[in-house]
């Protein structure tokens, strides 16, 4: 049972990442690599991967915040707001897309639903080709990841893809990256 379930996450995780834009994730890139400040935000389970991208994108040596930390700066132009809400439409995060829009910030919105009102706010959309809460229910063909399990999967592998990418576009190696690793754990 556990190697079935596995490797069907697996081709699953792989259909989804495979079908992922390049084109897409090299702007998304070049926009994270000329930002002056980097405030990310996502929901639930997809906060925690957002969450993981910050981490990284310090490492890398960017000016980068989660939104509602207290340390997080306002934005303006030249900054990026990198917000992700798979199902397409969440409220807080169509929110701080206007908030960021109307502060004249760039924004990189990740979703599988690209054809939203949120999308049509955003300055870059990364379409993420995977299930979400959305639409999970009533399909003969759903994941065997449950909910919306398989688009936060497959963030974690473009988010680390997109770091593989920037550490060569920011000319970061993996020393500095260490370097800058919280001693406090």
């Amino acid at each position: 049972m556990v190697r079935y379930f596995a490797e069907k996450a697996i081709s699953e995780l792989s259909h989804s990442i495979l079908n992922i834009d390049p084109g897409a994730v090299d702007a998304a890139c070049k926009a994270i690599a000329s930002a002056n400040n980097i405030v990310l935000y996502g929901c639930g389970r997809e906060a925690l991967q957002i969450r993981g991208f910050a981490m990284r994108l310090h490492h890398l040596g960017c000016s980068v915040s989660m939104q509602g930390d207290i340390s997080a700066p306002p934005l303006g132009e030249g900054d990026l707001f990198i917000a992700s809400a798979g199902p397409g439409e969440l409220s807080t995060v169509s929110a701080l897309m206007t908030v960021a829009h109307e502060a004249g910030a760039d924004i990189l919105f990740l979703t599988a639903q690209p054809e939203t009102a949120s999308a049509r706010l955003a300055s870059l959309v990364l379409p993420i080709s995977a299930q979400t809460m959305a639409d999970d229910l009533d399909k003969t063909d759903a994941s065997v990841l449950p909910m919306g399990s398989l688009y936060e999967g497959a963030m974690f592998i473009l988010f680390e893809v997109m770091v593989l990418m920037l550490k060569k576009r920011i000319g970061v190696d993996a020393e500095t990256m260490r370097a800058r690793h919280t001693n406090m754990e």
